[in-house]
């Protein structure tokens, strides 16, 4: 898919990188989009990847004089873990958890999402709503871009082929504040927005001083409704001023008919979203949806990031792949241009970890990346130099198996098997990091593993019984 992959150890190295392969090069961070595009030939030209996943510093979430600073390596795993996010940036980290599930959420950037920009993405639209900026750097210098001048139409922004996105930065909701995302998919994990909205209320008590409503999927770039927003100042949130507002957000865009919805049923959600999202914060903020302790998949030694390396290191078809896997060493010669899981079956011939989609939707290719689960099939290859991986192989420890793997065993939880591999593999990760963990966390730790055999009811079972919680029956 690509002929070079630069493991950088510094930003400098990758604006060097970028100046000298200019629009044939792109950076990789979590790499959850563009490997699935190269993959199906929607990135023409592309011949270089630099990944920047292991450089020291751009995983920081920082916050000064009221104003957050998000580094190009922070995950959306990383915004819902932080407790700041919640209370001063809390309809980013609503998007956040809406974005993909827990592994695409280890890996994913909000960097990433911003710059693929396409209209569904979630997090750009509180950060819209939130007036961020976003700060540009190439060995020419550095420039700082509000959100709203950075996209010039469908999947375009203003960025150059030679610039790294290193910052964004956003104002913290603070004081009286009312704010929320909310999101139409078409399930209840893993999809893509239909619809999405965020809203932010600036309050003088119970009058609204000023506003910002957002819109996502709804036109080729994620859009401000002007007239609703003009229809919320200076008045408080009563049904009628509610219902005014829903009905101009509504009368705004003009969106498509595509797989996921009619463009009517686009312009009616518009207005069903923008009331509900009124009327909630007509209550003030509400409560986070994930809980206290929500399921990361990234257990109890890392907080999903990657070690450092020490220098840049280049692959191409000459250049080996030195990785542990499952507490053994290998050198591979191949399959340096290829993803992690094909790497894993096809080049060091570890079958248990099953393709079903390729395109992150199934789970059923889950391994441990340096310790935090990931979707094999959105991983380069090279990554896996000089970092940690364990596969469903692994699992086991000499003769014992695992317990969620007896415990698949006993409540017969397997049916075909495919997708088995990557439930465990989910359990295993859930259990290191909730030993004794809530349905609720069960639930979240295989929203991004499909099942088509069954009603999941044994599965979830079996994840009550290896935690020593299942009921005698």
């Amino acid at each position: 898919m690509w002929e070079n992959y630069y493991s950088v150890a510094t930003v400098s190295e990758a604006l060097e990188l970028l100046a000298e392969h200019g629009e044939s090069a792109r950076i990789v961070a979590g790499g959850t989009d563009i490997l699935i595009e190269l993959d199906r030939g929607q990135r023409q030209g592309i011949t270089a990847l630099i990944d920047i996943s292991r450089v020291p510093g751009l995983n920081t979430i920082n916050m000064a004089d009221e104003v957050i600073h998000l580094g190009p390596l922070v995950t959306h795993n990383h915004i819902v873990a932080d407790a700041r996010m919640t209370q001063y940036a809390l309809p980013l980290a609503q998007a956040c958890w809406e974005v993909g599930a827990p592994q695409i959420r280890n890996r994913a950037t909000i960097a990433g999402n911003l710059i693929t920009a396409s209209p569904a993405n979630d997090t750009i639209t509180p950060l819209v709503a939130m007036h961020a900026t976003i700060t540009l750097r190439s060995v020419r210098g550095e420039r700082e871009i509000p959100i709203s001048e950075f996209y010039t139409g469908l999947r375009r922004t203003v960025m150059q082929p030679d610039e790294m996105l290193t910052r964004i930065s956003f104002p913290a909701l603070t004081g009286e504040t009312r704010a929320m995302f909310y999101k139409l998919g078409l399930r209840r994990a893993q999809a893509i927005s239909v619809v999405n909205a965020a809203t932010v209320l600036h309050m003088d008590g119970d009058t609204i001083v000023d506003a910002a409503i957002t819109l996502g999927s709804v036109a080729p770039t994620i859009i401000r409704v002007p007239d609703a927003e003009s229809a919320l100042r200076g008045r408080t949130l009563t049904p009628n001023t509610i219902q005014a507002a829903a009905q101009r957000a509504a009368a705004t865009p003009t969106p498509i008919d595509d797989v996921r919805g009619t463009a009517e049923y686009r312009t009616e959600m518009v207005r069903v979203l923008v009331a509900r999202v009124l009327r909630t914060l007509a209550d003030g903020n509400p409560a986070p949806a994930w809980g206290k302790q929500p399921a990361m998949l990234w257990g109890h030694h890392t907080n999903g990031s990657a070690p450092h390396l020490g220098s840049k290191h280049t692959h191409d078809v000459q250049a080996q792949i030195e990785t542990t896997v499952n507490g053994s060493d290998y050198t591979v010669a191949t399959g340096q241009n290829t993803t992690l899981l094909d790497f894993l079956r096809d080049h060091i011939g570890l079958t248990g970890t099953k393709e079903g989609c390729a395109e992150g939707e199934c789970g059923s290719c889950t391994v441990f990346l340096d310790g935090a689960a990931v979707m094999a099939c959105m991983v380069p290859a090279p990554r896996a130099h000089g970092a940690e991986v364990v596969t469903v192989e692994g699992l086991q420890q000499n003769d014992t198996l695992h317990p969620i793997q007896q415990a698949f065993i006993e409540e017969g939880a397997v049916q075909c098997g495919y997708c088995t591999p990557g439930f465990l593999m989910a359990g295993a990760k859930l259990l290191e990091e909730h030993p004794h963990p809530t349905r609720d966390q069960i639930n979240q730790s295989i929203s991004g593993n499909l099942c088509r055999c069954t009603g999941y009811y044994k599965i979830v079972r079996a994840f009550e019984k290896a935690a020593g919680v299942a009921e005698e029956k």
